[in-house]
């Protein structure tokens, strides 16, 4: 850590402190070390940054519906992590590359994947989404945390093409626990990779609460691998864009990696296979519910006197045209052939293959479709 990372966030005299710009009343607060990272952030990018936060969690209840309908085999909600996801992606240049974990919808919607490239996963229709490169995102991590260490990996690879580009590594609270994000941080601190690692602590690892995971802020970890680490209100979507901003440009101007640790709240289950209320309360729930990330931004924006009819009409406006697009997108997905399967395992045919796609077929064929086109 600099002298002056020390100076800009006070992270060794204050680790515990949680930067809030915008509380849950919608009071925007001062704040001389984060201010000027959004000082850009005027009224129209304000509403731009409330629409997209009302678009996701309408697509994100979209999709959960489809999955109750029998649309979809699954469904991972990120319902209350609007901001955290919002306010993040919206601090990631073009050329920047994001692994993510599966719960970061938002993500990949800003990062343009398109609601069929976003759904053909979760309906069992094909083995990944879309083309990395061509979104600039890696295509959802299901192991936990192994997506770290692919974050660093690309950003070491940048470093060394002499690129500013950074990488971004999105895992929860849980993933804090695993080897492979550990070991991320040992190597992006021994090679000064350009990484931000964002760990968005939802409270909740499944049905474990995080105090399971660590008896002190996350972000502290940080410390152990020579790294600064900040938490920020998650809820709070112009902190996480000011304290996202600050992370990436210290990676860019060569000084290594940061952890954000996001403090916010999972207000749907794990997935929909799972029964949050086996293991948390509705007191829970109303707590979190009275900080609402899109609620408080709503606030601040008629506090400043923005035209909220108008707003207010934008957002449902795109909204519904997002969830009807997202609803058409399952009717776009094709069934994949069976023997797809084979397609790209390998670059290139071996007999190894070739000798388990013959029995594949001989499979099929028993049910009475020799061409394995069975469904």
């Amino acid at each position: 850590m600099t002298p002056s990372d020390r100076e800009a966030t006070g992270l060794l005299t204050r680790p515990d402190d949680l930067v809030q710009l915008l509380d849950q009343s919608g009071i925007r607060h001062a704040n001389p070390e984060f201010d000027r990272w959004i000082a850009d952030v005027d009224t129209d990018a304000l509403i731009a940054l409330h629409r997209d936060m009302a678009v996701v969690r309408r697509l994100d209840a979209e999709a959960t519906a489809l999955q109750r309908q029998g649309e979809l085999a699954l469904w991972p909600p990120l319902a209350g992590q609007e901001a955290a996801q919002i306010g993040s992606a919206r601090a990631l240049h073009d050329d920047d590359f994001v692994f993510s974990s599966y719960r970061e919808h938002a993500i990949a919607w800003l990062r343009g994947v398109q609601p069929h490239e976003l759904l053909s996963v979760w309906r069992g229709a094909a083995p990944s989404g879309w083309n990395p490169f061509d979104k600039g995102m890696a295509i959802p991590q299901i192991i936990i945390g192994a997506q770290a260490l692919h974050a660093v990996g690309w950003a070491m690879g940048a470093k060394w093409e002499g690129s500013d580009a950074a990488s971004i590594a999105y895992f929860g609270d849980g993933a804090t626990s695993e080897g492979d994000v550990n070991e991320a941080f040992v190597f992006a601190a021994s090679f000064g990779a350009p990484t931000v690692f964002f760990c968005q602590n939802n409270g909740w690892a499944i049905s474990e609460p995080v105090g399971l995971q660590s008896n002190q802020p996350l972000a502290r970890r940080a410390d152990g691998f020579g790294m600064p680490g900040i938490r920020v209100d998650g809820n709070d979507v112009l902190a996480v864009l000011a304290v996202t901003r600050w992370a990436l440009d210290r990676a860019r101007r060569g000084e290594g990696p940061s952890l954000i640790e996001a403090v916010t709240y999972r207000m749907g289950p794990h997935t929909t296979a799972d029964d949050p209320k086996r293991y948390r309360t509705d007191d829970d729930l109303a707590t979190w519910r009275e900080r609402d990330p899109i609620a408080r931004v709503h606030a601040l924006l008629e506090a400043s006197g923005a035209d909220m009819e108008a707003v207010d009409a934008d957002v449902k406006t795109a909204a519904d045209r997002a969830a009807a697009e997202l609803r058409a997108g399952i009717t776009a997905i094709p069934d994949p052939e069976p023997m797809s399967v084979f397609d790209h395992v390998y670059a290139e045919p071996n007999s190894h293959l070739e000798r388990q796609k013959e029995r594949y077929a001989w499979y099929l064929a028993m049910f009475g479709d020799e061409d394995g086109g069975a469904r």
